[in-house]
């Protein structure tokens, strides 16, 4: 698995990416922890948590697949009943 890229996509455009030397000094740089990622166990993966987290986005998904799944059901029942007679 290839390491995430520590830089976010940056819509801005080239001359916004080469500031003046005094804003320059005035952002310190980001820190990169160079252990890279760390694994979280499975508890802490599936806990309800608020907000933009990687388990609200875990939870996200699957609530999104188990309403597609749910709704794509009742369609087809709802399909074979009118169709039965």
């Amino acid at each position: 698995m290839a390491p995430a890229n520590p830089v976010p996509f940056d819509s801005t455009p080239d001359s916004d990416l080469n500031p003046s030397p005094a804003v320059a000094a005035a952002d310190p740089p980001a820190v990169v922890d160079p252990s890279g990622p760390q694994p979280v166990s499975q508890e802490e993966l599936n806990e309800w948590r608020r907000g933009f987290t990687p388990q609200a986005e875990i939870w996200n998904g699957r609530l999104a697949m188990l309403g597609l799944s749910v709704g794509l059901t009742v369609l087809l029942v709802a399909r074979l009943a009118t169709h039965a007679g």
